[in-house]
């Protein structure tokens, strides 16, 4: 018999985890371009949902055999949340440097918590349990802890960090390693590096807005200057020429949904 490590290693590289990861990487996929278009109708002044995950899975819902498509984003999430734990604990083996090693595990550890969130919302949405009191409730309850607005900060240092890393990381083309060869040639390859450079860019512009907000929510103790994706979007459309720019980044995050199935297509790993 097997033991539980050796197990869960060779899942790790199994054929079958490729097909899950596909699944998966499509229903990312799939909420990025709702996102973006919610986002959209937002620049429009047309707004009816919140222009986030969340907002785009109830989005979703509303449509024709929208309970099952949340249910099937639901099981994508969960796929990826197995792909990432799996790749924390037995990934990036052939990195002979042992911080790289265990930065890129504690980067698939952060993404696993990302798509399990999202694999929670669209649970919650599916089953009509609704949700908590929002982002400030919860940024509310982190102030009254001891150090709670450093706690706060922190958090959003951390988010703007992460929305930093994507926009270098779509400059720079490094996610051209996420597609194998065949997705990286042709015409079609320049498609979806393109794709892939304007989504990374977008979509880490908005996180960093996102983490900009818990800073400033930190630095005037109030924690209703806090949110999430939509109030980031909100804060853009504010700014001079912010119909404008949240137009572009609307379509630069459906940019990275149409990336994500490019990458499902094309999968290296």
């Amino acid at each position: 018999m097997n033991a539980p490590g050796t197990t869960a290693q060779q899942a790790h590289h199994s054929d079958w985890l490729d097909h899950a990861i596909r699944v998966g990487l499509v229903a990312y996929g799939v909420v990025h371009l709702l996102v973006g278009w919610l986002a959209l109708q937002l620049a429009f002044g047309e707004k009816e949902d919140s222009a986030s995950n969340s907002g785009a899975l109830h989005y979703l819902a509303q449509q024709p055999m929208g309970g099952f498509l949340v249910w099937a984003i639901a099981v994508g999430m969960l796929f990826l949340v197995v792909w990432r734990l799996l790749e924390f604990g037995f990934g990036f083996r052939d990195e002979s440097d042992d911080k790289k090693r265990w930065r890129k595990r504690a980067t698939s550890l952060f993404k696993a918590v990302i798509y399990g969130a999202i694999g929670w919302s669209a649970v919650q949405v599916a089953t009509g349990s609704g949700g908590g009191g929002g982002t400030d409730s919860t940024t509310a309850k982190i102030m009254d802890l001891p150090g709670g607005q450093l706690i706060v900060g922190a958090i959003g240092l951390a988010i703007i960090g992460y929305g930093i890393s994507l926009v270098v990381r779509g400059w720079t083309e490094k996610f051209r390693e996420h597609l194998d060869a065949q997705g990286q040639s042709g015409q079609d390859g320049s498609a979806y590096v393109l794709m892939g450079k304007v989504g990374y860019i977008a979509k880490g512009v908005a996180i960093a807005i996102v983490g900009g907000l818990f800073c400033y929510a930190a630095i005037t103790h109030d924690a209703k200057k806090s949110g999430g994706l939509d109030q980031a979007l909100q804060t853009v459309l504010e700014q001079p020429f912010g119909p404008v720019l949240l137009t572009a980044i609307a379509l630069g995050i459906g940019a990275y949904g149409i990336f994500c199935f490019a990458r499902a297509k094309h999968l290296s790993r």
